[in-house]
This record gives structure tokens, sequence and C-alpha cells, in this order.
């Protein structure tokens, strides 16, 4: 037995609170390298008392990787304390008993020592990570306002032009999207079974994305005001409709009050502390990329002079970002904050931040953007999710770019889950493209069927979908700024059939989202030769099952209930046939 490769960490997601009274816990092993796994626990005041020791409860394999097996279950505890160990069983035949001291002989001398065993001590409801109910029910819109409709031609900025009169955006064009176009259009979004809509940065800021803002308290006057927020957002809670602002709170826009204040009085200036500020004056060098700079004496986002960073752990600062987050809650009663570059800002402020939002509305979802493994921002004061780039990356690494295997790929995917806890899980933000990357349809070549596999696997996954504006219609589009093209309203111009498959996908995610969500995952089939990739979630007696064609040559598959969607697939005597970049989904 590789006992190197055990591992366990209590108050983590291998041991937590699920809901109020469900406890799990996991355990990893070295793959293929154990028959079976035991849990040993109970009070540790019982102990002795009741000889809880000598009683074993098995524990389930649940997930495997490339290097390790997980191994997880779900208990209830009488007295809300806990100790416990593992008993694991190799198959070279040996044992060992698993404990906080590491492995151990088992025999009753060990397992009778109370110290030997991890320990929750009490298991209290208020540091239970809590996920609200509605976002696993959520499917996301992600609109980037300058570019999804011009409903107020009043407010158009300077030098607009005409809407989608460039096949190709350029990084510094406007085009007089506002949040009236989006007000305009919510029935065509409730007609997608949008649930939930994600906005770019809508506040003053002097660029077309918003990312560089002036002023968090003031909607930008290209977009509208106050008023046509508050009713876009009263229309839209009407509709069933959540809302997420986005904001960048790492750092501010060159043409901010505060950083103005910098320039024009450098070290005298009130808000020199605000800002990671070396030498004075600020200063840098110009080169031929306006993102980019040289030798600067303070510190950005990335290399861009336009946006000085912010430095959080100044009191003012934090007040001030604070003040941020309440003020559009309490006055525009918005659901949740999506936070752009988010994992360079420190925790202190984050935890901050969090019990000022969940203060105010406790069901309040904080989405953070980062773009690696995210264990040290989802431990329940902080963020409720962040953006699961990794997860999707594995699925672009495999349908589109063919650099992982089919085996890697699973792999990958069971990674990704074991970092965090289930409730973690159900609310991460899953979405294929995004106003920082290439649209879909561009990263297949224009391969719509590739596209709708990935989608109807992307929908399928634990986690909440997000769909970019304009990709149901075949909107294409390159890296930023390419990928921001005007949204198209012309039915004529529109891909109508893919538009009718995304509000078909949708409808299945919302009808079966249970399932979905909470269900428990079984790999059922993973054929690298074939291509073929099976996967069923399981919910007491219901079933999904997943059918897709990854290879070259169709696939068979018997038609064991009701088919609810498929790609390239026929039924020939009950049985599914199923091309190559097709898929199946059945329900039993």
């Amino acid at each position: 037995m590789n006992t190197a490769a055990i591992y366990h960490r209590p108050d983590s997601e291998y041991a937590y609170l699920y809901t109020e009274n469900l406890i799990h816990l996991r355990l990893r092993t070295a793959r293929a390298d154990c028959f079976s796994v035991s849990l040993v626990y109970g009070d540790p005041y019982q102990l002795n008392e009741k000889d809880w020791y000598k009683t074993t409860t098995p524990i389930k394999k649940i997930l495997t990787t490339d290097l390790y097996d997980y191994w997880e279950i779900a208990i209830t505890v009488p007295y809300r304390r806990l100790s416990y160990a593992f008993i694991i069983t190799g198959y070279d035949n040996t044992s060992v008993f698993f404990t906080e001291h590491g492995t151990l002989p088992v025999n009753d001398f060990n397992l009778s020592m109370e110290n030997n065993y991890f320990r929750m001590p009490y298991l209290h409801e208020i540091d239970r990570f809590k996920a609200p109910e509605w976002v696993k029910k959520t499917v996301w819109y992600q609109i980037f306002p300058e570019r999804f409709s011009n409903g107020d031609s009043t407010n158009d900025p300077k030098d607009v032009l005409p809407w989608n009169s460039k096949n190709h955006p350029g990084r510094q064009d406007f085009y007089g999207g506002d949040l009236q176009g989006i007000l305009n259009n919510l029935d065509y979004l409730v007609d997608l079974g949008i649930n939930g809509i994600y906005l770019c940065p809508i506040f003053s800021a002097k660029s077309n994305h918003k990312y560089d803002t002036t002023d968090y308290f003031t909607i930008d006057p290209t977009f509208g005001d106050k008023k046509i927020l508050k009713n876009l957002i009263d229309e839209c809670h009407k509709r069933g409709i959540k809302i997420m602002l986005d904001a960048v709170f790492n750092h501010l826009g060159d043409c901010s009050e505060q950083w103005l204040d910098v320039i024009q009085n450098g070290e005298k200036s009130q808000f020199k502390d605000w800002f990671h500020i070396h030498s004075f004056p600020v200063q840098y060098e110009i080169t031929n990329d306006f993102e980019h700079s040289e030798n600067k004496n303070y510190d950005t986002f990335a290399f861009t002079p336009h946006m000085p960073k912010l430095n959080t752990a100044n009191t003012e600062v934090q007040n001030y970002i604070l003040s941020i987050a309440k003020y559009w809650i309490q006055e525009f009663d918005i659901d949740a904050w999506r936070l752009d570059v988010a994992n360079e800002v420190d925790h202190h402020l984050w935890r901050q931040f969090a019990e000022v939002c969940h203060g105010l509305k406790k069901d309040f979802y904080i989405l953070g953007e980062v773009w690696h493994s995210s264990q040290s921002w989802l431990q329940g004061d902080e963020f409720t999710a962040v953006m699961n780039y990794p997860f999707t990356d594995s699925i672009k690494a495999y349908f589109i770019d063919k650099t992982i295997t089919l085996d890697r790929f699973v792999s990958n995917l069971n990674s990704q889950l074991m970092l965090y806890r289930k409730q973690t899980n159900q609310v991460m933000l899953n979405t294929i493209d995004s106003h920082d990357t290439p649209r879909l349809l561009t990263l297949t070549k224009g391969n719509k069927q590739l596209m709708k596999q990935i989608f109807a696997f992307l929908y399928l996954q634990q986690g909440v979908p997000c769909l970019y504006y304009g990709d149901e219609i075949g909107i294409d589009g390159g890296m930023d700024p390419d990928c921001r093209k005007c949204m198209i309203w012309d039915p004529k111009k529109q891909d109508l059939e893919m538009l009718e498959f995304t509000k078909q996908l949708i409808k299945l995610r919302h009808e079966n989202q249970m399932i979905i969500s909470d269900g428990v995952l079984n790999w059922a089939e993973i054929d690298s030769l074939s291509g073929t990739l099976v996967f069923e979630r399981s919910l007491v007696e219901d079933k999904l099952i997943g059918i897709f064609n990854t290879g070259h040559d169709h696939i068979f598959s018997p038609l064991s209930g009701e088919l609810l969607l498929s790609n390239l697939s026929s039924i020939k005597d009950n049985n599914l046939i199923i091309g190559p970049e097709g898929f199946a989904i059945i329900r039993v």
C-alpha cells in the first residue's frame, strides 16, 4: 500500500458540514491501490463508554484521477461533535488505521486511544459554507453592455459608430449599447430561458469595457442613469431574473478623481496612500501598445498605465469599497457581485466585503474572477464561487484542441471537483467563452455541431452555466476586442437553428436541475479508442445519462429511457446510433 498518498484534512473540503445536519468526509488514496475504506466514528466523549471504535462503516469510492482515488461518506451525528478515523485495506491485503498521527496498526489499543482521532469539536451552523439555493437554479447570460443593444440614441458617446458597421471592432470603438437596450430585450431573454443577467461594468469610465472605473457611484452616462438601472432591475425581478453587477476593486481608472489628484498634487495628494506609488511624480514610458507601458513607478493591473492598483490595506480604501458594495445592494437590490481581478486583492478586504453583503442580503452571491485553483477564497467567509476556468479549460483542451486524452480529461474534471466542497461545486460559474476569450464558434473553427456538443456537455455539469451574449445566434469572434462584436438582432442574419437548440438545452437544464446539481456522478464509460464518453447523474430513483461521441466513427447504445435531447443521432430497433460530434441525453 502506498501510504504516502493517503491524505485527509479536517475543516476543509475533506471534512465539512454540507447541510445543517449532514457531514461530508473525504479521503484520498493512491489510484487503484486500496480495496476498501471504512470509517470509525462517534462522539469524542463516548469513545470508551459506547465502544464505538468497534463499529466500522464502509465508505464508497466516488471519483478517480490519474494519480488518486477519492472516497466519500455522508453522516449525521446526534450531538454536533465528531471524532473519526479511517481503516484502509490495500489490494496487497495490508490494513492500516489512518489517524490524526498518520498510519498505525489496526488493533484495539490504537482504536481506543482518543487522541488518535481527527476532530470536529463542534459543528457550528454559523461556520457552515452556505451557497444560495437560487444560484443552483440559474442559467446566466453575460452581457457586454456597449455591444448588446442601442436602446437610446440620445446618450450615445461621441464618435459613435453605426451598429455592426465593422466585421471586427477596434479596441476603442463605441457603438452605443446601453441599459435601455437591455430593458427593451428582456422578453427575448425570458423566451431563451435566462433567469440571471451578468452585466459587465456599467459604472463611469473612459473605455468601452468600463473596467477602468472613474466613479463607482455613477452609471456611465453613455449607458443611461440610475433611474433606468432601477427600472431594469425591477423589471428583471418581476420576470424572475437575478442581476449580477461586475466591479473591479483591484484598481481604478487613470481618469478617476483620486488618481487625477495624485497626478496634480504628487506626494501632497490626500489620495497618495490609496495606491502603490514608489516615487513622485508618477510616470511611465509610453509604448506602441495603449495597454502596455515600461518603467512605471507605481503598481497597476498588468502593465497598463491606465489602471493604477488600489492599496486595499488602506482603511480609507477599504471603507470606500465597502460603501460601494452596500450602496448598490441597499438602493438597487442587486443579487450578486462579480469581482474582477479578485485574486490580486487581499483576503482581509474580501472577508469584510462578504460580511457586508451577506449582512444586507443573506442569499447574496459573490463571484470572484480567479483563473486558477481557489481554495483560499472558498472557505465560506469570502466568495461564494469563482469563474470555473480550469474546469472549462479542460473541456476546450479535449473537445477542441485535442491536447489531452479522454482519460486525462475526466481526470482533470474529477480533480477540480475534489478541490471544493459540494455546495461550492454546485454554484461555480461555468462559461466556455466571455469578453476575455475568443468565442466558442471561432474556437471550433465554425464547427456548429461541435459547438452544440460542447454546450450540451457543459450544461450537464455541476455548477451553473453562463451563456455569452450572441453565442446562441452564431456570433463568432477572436480574442478581445474581436469577441465583443455587436449583437445581431436581424432574424435573417441570426442562426435560428442554433437559437432553437440553445432554448431546448436551457429548458432541459431547468427541468433537470436538481439531478444535475445534487445527483451522484458516475463515469459509466470512458473509452479512449472509440471516443465514447458516458456519464450518469443519479438522485434517489431518477437518473440522467449523457452519451457523447468524441471519436471518428458511429457509436451504438441501447435507448434505456426517455430521450430528452440529441444531435447527430438516430434510433434503430430501440438502439441509439450517435455520429461523431453527436450526443444523446436520456432520463431514466
